[in-house]
């Protein structure tokens, strides 16, 4: 074991079912330091979530399974360890926060770990207070985590972590349901903690939001470490089988034979503008579908809601085609997953109106509206009922008499199922469930697919394939409709936005429009893309030359 390494594992190799052919990890060697900001990265299933549950015992303590070779932590091995033993030293975040918060209050969340350590009151109220400032959820002090968004309750569990000052903080995709101005506190509050001692480990697919901050990178492949070491290093040479899509400046450094490749967009400020270059190694953008001569599929008309007396959402209204693809986007609780929930019935609206094909789902039960409207939750977990994947995505069109097998068998295919169609959908990793849920949401061929953050949890080669799909579904007239904090995919995925920001509809349009109007932006809660501020950027270097 390396000196002063807090966590430390030789050879280990895991299994959760001794039957299972192939290892989840197989012969790992790793180290983990204080002064260690790691990012952990690689493709979907590929053990990246398994490796970090050995770091806090809950393997092999709490999912059992085969597990071979050792792991230490400050020097004990893990399987003499009790996982209760670890609290104070190695804190971790699920990718999924529902798994962790039970309390009645995001304040009992918070103090929960705090009492269990035995914290004396009054220290106990200055981390409850520094917890909750540095997150900036002292709003949400009272409220129920049960009726928080997923964003904010990604916060809220944050800030439960930070309460406990452990030597190491783990976080398994911290970022995916965040909006850009809530990343960037957490991840100023992650260098503090960092500059601090603490060491960070971070689970992400999503490389520009850690990969700027990262000290060192571990690229994870088919249960074995495949990279360790400098983060620009390793994605300038990066393997494609790996499925990474570094960060834009750095594919373009790269193209540049810049040495070593920049991480972030502003240290190209200085480089002269590559005419073609941006277009090479960036997806085509789609075009905005309009078609005044047919018919929409959905029409939202003036809706309103309110909730003992809190506006939910106000005055909503738009429209959406056939063969169109829509994203709703917006800062954490700015309404979009609410109004999603209206559209499907799941809630009702205080006043106007929501038409599918014409006809007012108000008198609707749900049962029928499910049959226009195919929803991905954003948590699979609250969608799953059935005990294998088959069953899971076979339920609805079963129910609604729709089953067609040829097509149940595309959509295997097309996510990626097929070696999975007997195991239990709660079995299977983060990124795995979401392409159930999105197979189970297309499953009855609904007219409206709607997908509530779609990307959260899912590599680069998923994030792909899957704008291919919905490219094809949208040229055989499916309407699509995307909830999402990941603009990138929604810049490269839809031809038109809608801006949230409070229950209310800010802006319609183009997403290059609306990202070219920053104060609308501000108001929002989002940044532009790195796309977007590339060709702005270099926009006014070409002006000045």
């Amino acid at each position: 074991m390396t000196d002063g390494a807090i966590i430390a594992a030789r050879n280990l190799t895991y299994r959760y079912r001794q039957e299972d052919p192939r290892p989840v990890l197989n012969a790992v060697n790793l180290d983990v330091a204080p002064g260690d900001f790691l990012l952990i990265t690689g493709r979907s299933g590929s053990g990246k979530s398994t490796l970090c549950r050995t770091f806090n015992g809950l393997i092999p303590h709490f999912y059992g399974g085969v597990l071979e070779g050792d792991l230490f932590v400050d020097g004990r091995p893990i399987r003499q360890t009790a996982v209760a033993d670890l609290f104070d030293r190695v804190a971790m975040a699920f990718q999924n926060p529902d798994a962790q918060l039970f309390c009645r209050s995001v304040e009992q969340e918070i103090v929960f770990g705090l009492e269990s350590l035995g914290i004396a009151p009054q220290a106990l109220e200055e981390r409850l207070k520094a917890a909750l400032d540095g997150v900036g959820i002292d709003r949400l002090r009272h409220h129920r985590p049960q009726d928080l968004s997923g964003g904010e309750k990604q916060l809220v569990l944050i800030a439960a972590l930070l309460a406990l000052r452990p030597r190491v903080l783990v976080l398994d995709e911290p970022f995916a349901n965040l909006d850009p101005v809530h990343v960037l506190r957490i991840r100023g509050l992650l260098r503090k903690l960092h500059a601090g001692g603490c060491a960070i480990v971070v689970c992400e697919h999503r490389l520009p939001r850690v990969v700027p901050d990262a000290t060192r990178m571990v690229v994870v492949h088919r249960g074995r470490i495949a990279a360790d070491g400098d983060p620009r290093q390793i994605l300038a040479r990066a393997d494609a089988d790996w499925g990474l899509e570094p960060p834009l400046a750095t594919r373009l450094g790269v193209a540049m034979g810049l040495d070593p490749p920049p991480r972030t967009i502003d240290a190209l400020g200085t480089v002269p503008p590559q005419e073609g270059l941006l277009e090479k190694l960036e997806p085509q953008l789609p075009e905005a579908v309009f078609k005044p001569d047919r018919k929409p599929v959905l029409t939202v008309d003036h809706l309103c809601s309110r909730v003992a007396g809190r506006r939910l959402l106000e005055e909503i209204g738009f429209s959406l085609y056939p063969g169109e693809c829509l994203a709703i986007v917006g800062s954490n609780g700015a309404g979009k997953t609410t109004l999603l929930r209206h559209l499907m019935g799941l809630q009702r609206p205080s006043s106007g109106c929501i038409r599918i094909d014409g006809r007012d789902i108000r008198p609707m039960p749900v049962s029928e509206i499910a049959g226009e409207m195919g929803l991905a939750f954003q948590n699979p977990d609250n969608q799953f009922f059935r005990f294998s994947v088959e069953q899971e995505i076979r339920v609805g069109p079963e129910a609604l008499n729709r089953l067609d097998k040829d097509w149940i068998t595309e959509l295997m295919a097309r996510f990626q199922l097929e070696g999975h169609r007997s195991k239990a959908p709660y079995r299977l990793s983060g990124g795995e469930k979401k392409r159930v849920a999105f197979a189970s949401a297309l499953a009855a061929r609904p007219r409206v697919l709607a997908l509530d953050e779609p990307t959260a949890g899912q590599d680069f080669e998923f994030r792909r394939n899957l704008r291919t799909f919905l490219h094809r579904m949208q040229a055989g007239g499916q309407a699509i409709i995307i909830v999402t904090h990941d603009l990138t995919f929604a810049e490269r995925t839809a031809g038109r936005w809608l801006l949230m920001a409070g229950g209310r509809l800010l802006a319609d349009g183009r997403p290059d429009r609306i990202m070219a109007d920053r104060t609308l932006m501000a108001r929002a809660g989002l940044e532009a893309t790195d796309r977007f501020l590339l060709k702005q950027l270099w926009q006014k270097g070409g002006s000045r030359a």
